[in-house]
């Protein structure tokens, strides 16, 4: 069999691969022109599927590297990762490198036109947020030897360096703190379906139950979706079934905020009628009346933490990956309506 170098991919494999002609992939990948949305599509997964890397970004990656990074999740949809992305912003600039942020909705399409974005303007690593279904994404990247470090949504893989909050047993501890406090019917408001955040959380809620005796019922577990609308709608379900819950634990931030406002909807007073403790703090949960009872993740120290995975890839590609997992901080205030049990302090996991 004959032997050699593989032969390049070139823009007319792509386009053959999607069906398409090599000028409509030129338009979706130069962005000259507007092409349907099923096609942008179909490129894009054909350009991930066959490897195909631009010309301009060939020549560019036999040069020197940029000293840019690329960060890529969901900001629109998750107001909670502004933070994030200052701490990361800081971390960079202190190490001599600048950011470029784009937003992937998290929508596994967007997703990768966002890498795809990225990776065209030459950065040297990715820091990604990953959707629900982040595997194209990340073989993009793969293909092109493009470092990246996962950031809070933690995946099975220890292939991949990442870092973010430990949600099971912190999430169990809330439970554990309803529980201490008299509360035998629990629920939990889950995030969106998917996310591996979503998961663990929701695998915390039922370990706390069951190390507290409590009978875990399908109908106290409901999905907000990560949104403010989700929370408000899901809380307005627990409600009005024959026997309500009463404590909730939400999933995070903005369900929290959609979870006050359905309870003020209908006239139910937190924490006299329904104590409420939620994932995420942000800077008004001081402010609310009744001031959240939250668990605050140890942002800072994230966004730095994968800034350091990150340049340490880029510095060396053959360096151990590593899986970096930190503990939220309870932070007792008077939603949950009980006393100010002790927590267990926040912790790192690595491997």
């Amino acid at each position: 069999m004959p032997t050699g170098r593989r032969r390049p991919i070139t823009m007319a494999d792509v386009a053959s691969s999607a069906n398409v002609s090599v000028t409509t992939v030129s338009h979706v990948l130069n962005r000259t022109r507007k092409v349907a949305p099923h096609t942008e599509q179909a490129v894009l997964r054909a350009v991930a599927a066959t490897g195909y890397v631009p010309d301009d970004v060939v020549r560019s990656m036999r040069t020197v590297g940029t000293r840019m990074v690329g960060l890529a999740l969901s900001l629109s949809l998750n107001p909670s990762f502004t933070e994030l992305v200052l701490s990361i912003e800081r971390s960079l600039t202190f190490s001599g490198y600048s950011l470029l942020l784009t937003d992937t909705h998290d929508d596994p399409e967007t997703e990768l036109r966002a890498i795809s974005d990225l990776l065209a303007r030459n950065v040297d690593g990715v820091i990604l947020a990953p959707s629900a279904q982040p595997e194209r994404a990340l073989s993009y990247c793969a293909q092109r030897n493009i470092p990246v470090a996962v950031v809070d949504r933690m995946l099975p893989s220890r292939d991949i360096d990442q870092v973010g909050s430990e949600n099971i047993e912190a999430t169990a501890s809330l439970v554990d703190h309803l529980a201490r406090s008299g509360h035998r019917k629990v629920a939990m408001i889950s995030g969106k379906p998917g996310l591996t955040t979503s998961t663990e959380r929701t695998t915390g809620y039922r370990l706390g139950l069951k190390r507290n005796g409590l009978r875990f019922a399908r109908k106290y577990l409901i999905s907000g979706d990560s949104t403010e609308s989700g929370g408000f709608q899901a809380l307005q379900q627990l409600l009005a079934l024959p026997d309500p819950p009463t404590a909730v634990v939400s999933g995070n931030n903005q369900m929290t905020i959609g979870v006050m406002g359905a309870a003020r909807s209908a006239g139910i007073t937190i924490p006299a009628d329904l104590a409420l403790i939620g994932y995420d703090d942000f800077a008004w949960a001081d402010f609310f009346s009744p001031r959240l009872s939250v668990l605050a993740q140890p942002i800072d120290a994230i966004g730095d933490q994968a800034v350091r995975m990150l340049l340490d890839r880029i510095a060396d590609p053959d360096t151990p990956h590593r899986t970096v997992s930190l503990r939220p901080q309870f932070v007792h205030r008077d939603s949950c309506g009980c006393a100010d049990h002790s927590e267990p302090t926040e912790h790192t996991a690595a491997s």
